[in-house]
């Protein structure tokens, strides 16, 4: 049978029951155990049993600390939740550490009970912050819905893990789509990316942007049908294949490069895609599947110097569903990112 996968903005415009039958029907069962990660993704473990998308982890005081999409991930599920671990074996739940509709901006999707959708943590600048996003309602289509949704940046007064935490800009959405995400560059600016590469640098007290966004794209088109969602042309148009992915955008660097990267499908399968450049805003070449079922990830560098990918599983092939895991990554000669060869 043919496995198709739908982004939750498809969902969210279905009643709850719907969704979850029709997400059953498309990604899957829900979830699985955990099966061996197969010759794809060596070293991947899992990290806890509980349901959870879009997995985030950084390093901070104290440890690592991970977040991502909770239950119902296509219901109303209030806010964010935040996890705590001195070795990424042992983990604390912290519980909510926020809960959204406070800021004026918030009230439509509050009163429609829309999803809280991929929080991201970072640390920066002596503080903890949190990026989120909530899917529009303008459906059934999801072009319509692109103009409803939105993203914003919360920032921890307290200098902790579990906050209290404000809305950055309260007043209206920071970003016009959903999966936001941050990115300090060498000289300590800071970036608010968002969506498929999207990306504006922020005010220097980052309660705001400093200027309009541009959106980061590939100089090398990628016209074979197999290696997009079915998504794409409703975003990007008919005919254009210069895009990096078609969601869940992440920037870092490393060995003088900037990996831009974002879920795509490839094959059947949802991956992460990089594209890299020499400078911020490109031009970027040509983008590859780095991590085959890996889509919709974040990376960091431990205290070894390893770099590692986090992971969640969101097609039917990949070594399970909805439940966070990491594995370790490394630069091939290439200078391009693989997963690590044991």
């Amino acid at each position: 049978m043919k496995t198709l996968f739908l982004k939750p903005g498809i969902l969210a415009a279905l009643s709850i029951a719907a969704a979850m039958s029709l997400a059953t029907q498309l990604v899957g069962q829900p979830a699985t155990a955990a099966q061996p990660p197969g010759p794809a993704l060596p070293g991947l473990r899992q990290l806890l049993d509980t349901p959870l998308r879009d997995t985030s982890i950084c390093r901070g005081p104290g440890g690592y600390y991970m977040t991502g999409t909770v239950e119902p991930f296509y219901g109303f599920n209030e806010g964010i939740k935040l996890w705590k671990s001195p070795d990424l074996t042992n983990w604390t739940a912290l519980g909510f550490v926020w809960k959204y509709g406070a800021s004026p901006w918030h009230k439509p999707y509050l009163e429609k009970k829309k999803p809280l959708w991929a929080p991201e943590v970072h640390y920066l600048k002596n503080t903890f912050w949190l990026t989120y996003s909530m899917p529009g309602w303008d459906g059934p289509t999801f072009e319509k819905m692109q103009k409803t949704s939105g993203s914003g940046l919360l920032k921890s007064t307290t200098g902790k893990p579990e906050g209290p935490y404000q809305d950055v800009q309260p007043g209206e959405r920071m970003g016009d789509e959903i999966d936001a995400s941050l990115f300090q560059d060498d000289d300590g600016t800071v970036y608010f990316l968002w969506h498929s590469g999207k990306i504006a640098r922020m005010k220097p007290d980052m309660t705001g942007l400093a200027e309009p966004y541009r959106w980061l794209k590939t100089s090398v088109a990628d016209p074979n049908p197999r290696h997009h969602s079915g998504l794409c042309a409703n975003i990007f148009g008919k005919d254009s294949f210069d895009h990096v992915g078609y969601e869940g955008m992440f920037l870092f660097k490393a060995n003088g490069r900037y990996h831009l990267c974002c879920a795509e499908h490839f094959d059947g399968r949802y991956s992460c895609t990089i594209a890299t450049s020499t400078h911020l805003y490109g031009p970027y070449g040509e983008r590859y599947e780095a991590l085959p079922h890996a889509g919709h990830n974040t990376f960091y560098r431990d205290e070894r110097g390893q770099w590692w990918s986090t992971y969640f599983g969101s097609d039917g092939k990949a070594p399970w569903q909805e439940r966070p895991g990491l594995l370790p990554v490394e630069f091939d000669g290439a200078g391009r990112l693989r997963p690590k060869t044991p």
